[in-house]
């Protein structure tokens, strides 16, 4: 009895340990894979408890959940000959497990494939655009990153190994450190020659803007002198109208008139004057007429 109780015993020890064994769990965000004899006998990637046979099939993990893939920088010359380092980021994801197991295996040999897929077309890609519109066009940018996208997803797929590209983007394009030195000095020689093509023209401009207020000066200061001469000139003719209308009226008030004026003229800071005294001028000085 005792013998046959330690059997028993170690029947259901082993059997615990091969039920135990048989389990496995199916979390969220992966695949389980059990493998049967090396080859791909089902797919699970519900969450949740799930079997196996022991000693017969094993069980590989995957991951289900988007991955993101960091490419080294990498040197690529444009359309016109100018070498930039380019590094981009690849959103993917396991889209067929089985394929995947069968042609890749692994996640880091399918980063591998991705980074190959991506270099070639970017290289392409970039090869047809000059370093200007890389650097400066947004848009061409954008539209540049879909076609990647689109380009590399269609290998993926051609390719049969079960991944899915999700997006591909562009982070930096820049250039090599042994070139930048030298394209940033033409740069800031370019921006100089800018600088002093936009002064030259200011210069010039204010100069026309100043000979044209001078002319206009002139014009406006020969206007005013023209037409205070005019004026002048009538009211001298006016004068000239009203004096001869006043002596044509009264030609003697107008002559002792203009004689009063003469001597207010004459005697101005007490002058010594020497005349006869039956001069007409001394005798209307004198009171006599």
């Amino acid at each position: 009895m005792r013998t046959r109780w330690i059997a028993l015993s170690v029947v259901g020890v082993i059997a615990v340990i091969l039920l135990i064994s048989s389990m496995f769990v199916v979390k969220e965000g992966e695949y389980k894979i059990v493998l049967k004899f090396g080859e791909v006998s089902r797919v699970h990637d519900a969450p949740g408890l799930k079997f196996r046979i022991p000693f017969v099939e094993t069980v590989t993990t995957l991951p289900k959940y988007q991955m993101v893939y960091e490419s080294a920088p990498a040197e690529i010359l444009t359309l016109d000959q100018k070498p930039i380092v380019v590094d981009n980021y690849t959103v993917w994801r396991i889209d067929n497990p089985r394929s995947f197991l069968r042609t890749v295996r692994d996640v880091a040999i399918g980063e591998q494939r991705i980074d190959n897929a991506i270099y070639n077309v970017v290289r392409r890609k970039l090869s047809e655009l000059e370093y200007g519109s890389i650097i400066s066009e947004n848009t061409a940018r954008g539209d540049l990153n879909v076609q990647i996208t689109q380009e590399v997803a269609g290998l993926m797929e051609e390719s049969g190994y079960g991944i899915k590209i999700v997006d591909v983007r562009i982070r930096r394009t820049d250039l090599p450190e042994a070139n930048k030195e030298s394209v940033y000095n033409r740069m800031i020689s370019d921006r100089q020659s800018i600088a002093a093509k936009y002064l030259s023209e200011g210069d010039e401009e204010s100069r026309k803007i100043m000979s044209s207020a001078d002319r206009q000066a002139k014009v406006l200061v020969a206007q005013a002198e023209a037409e205070a001469k005019r004026i002048i000139a009538d009211g001298e003719q006016e004068a000239a109208r009203i004096y001869n209308e006043a002596y044509g009226k009264d030609p003697e008030f107008y002559q002792f008139y203009r004689t009063l004026q003469s001597y207010m003229t004459t005697l101005q800071g007490e002058p010594v004057i020497m005349m006869p005294i039956d001069s007409p001028y001394a005798r209307i000085l004198l009171g006599q007429e």
